[in-house]
């Protein structure tokens, strides 16, 4: 049994997607509220905050998945996510359970240098010090060597469906209501985004692959790294609209913060975008030289052909 920690949310509903068509179909999915991706899938309601039903959730399983996502609160980060982090590697501990964990890079510089694997963590607000101390409780539990334990870390997402993201908010949404799509800060600053199918099934391949475990893992994005005007140029292309964006400054962000509680949200994440983000994703696929990797080009095709 394989369960997924957080079903709900576009990384699992893809992930469950994977493992059921090409690993094994005996899947656990939890959330609050879960629901069926696969037929034949198991639904068991749970609350990650209380560590008994995060216990029974865990429960028979070999391998648990750790996908689980929150609102962009501070608050809700710093007083949620770690305890049902802790609760669920104390329940993978109790029932002898591996543990694959997903991760973003919010804890990561802000700047322009290649982040790897080995780049040191530097965050910078609230957020980003929430998702490095939980980064550094999974390595801890590493070390600890009791289960065995992997991190597989993705930059920012843009996706179909439901995904949940910055580039899919100024993007795509825009082209959908016939609007321009909007740019933060830059326009010429290269960008390193997931699609987020990509990241699922890179997750699931190095779940069910034994040596990964130990380690973490950068997820596979493309070699080239288009410029954020780049992109929505191609987005504009691929919708038939005039390409054409508005470039947003930070001053216009500052103010809309005043007002806009999901603005102020986003604010301690606006220095990314002020950089070249320069995701090096190469261990992976050193390991897995087969595994096909969306193309911008294909993964804005996919959504434009999500309204036909």
């Amino acid at each position: 049994m394989q369960t997924i920690l957080g079903a709900n949310g576009q990384i699992a509903v893809e992930l469950a997607r994977e493992l059921h068509d090409n690993y094994r179909s005996d899947l656990r999915l939890v959330s609050r509220n879960p629901r069926k991706v696969n037929a034949s899938d198991a639904l068991l309601p749970a609350n990650l905050l209380d560590a008994g039903q995060t216990r029974e959730a865990v429960r028979g399983s070999d391998l648990v998945y750790f996908t689980a996502g929150l609102p962009p609160d501070s608050k809700l980060w710093e007083t949620q996510f770690p305890l049902m982090l802790k609760n669920a590697l104390d329940a993978c501990r109790a029932e002898g359970a591996k543990f694959a964990y997903f991760d973003n890079t919010y804890m990561y510089p802000q700047d322009d240098r290649i982040l790897t694997e080995e780049t040191p963590f530097a965050p910078m607000g609230r957020k980003g010090r929430v998702r490095a101390a939980m980064a550094t409780m999974v390595l801890q539990e590493m070390a600890r060597g009791e289960i065995p334990v992997l991190i597989g870390r993705a930059p920012e997402f843009y996706g179909p469906g439901n995904t949940q993201s910055i580039t899919n908010a100024l993007l795509f949404d825009p082209l959908k209501q016939g609007r321009r799509p909007r740019v933060p800060l830059r326009d010429d600053t290269r960008r390193t985004l997931i699609w987020t199918p990509d990241a699922s099934r890179a997750l699931a391949a190095l779940g069910n692959t034994p040596d990964a475990f130990g380690q973490t893992w950068h997820l596979p994005c493309c070699e080239d790294r288009p410029t954020y005007g780049q992109l929505a140029t191609m987005a504009c292309e691929a919708f038939g609209s005039e390409a054409a964006y508005a470039l947003i400054g930070k001053w216009t962000l500052t103010a809309v913060g005043l007002f806009s509680k999901p603005a102020r949200e986003i604010r301690e994440l606006l220095p990314r975008y002020a950089s070249d983000n320069l995701f090096d994703s190469s261990k992976f696929k050193r390991r897995f030289p087969d595994f096909p990797v969306t193309s911008y080009q294909e993964g804005i095709r996919l959504i434009r052909a999500e309204l036909a």
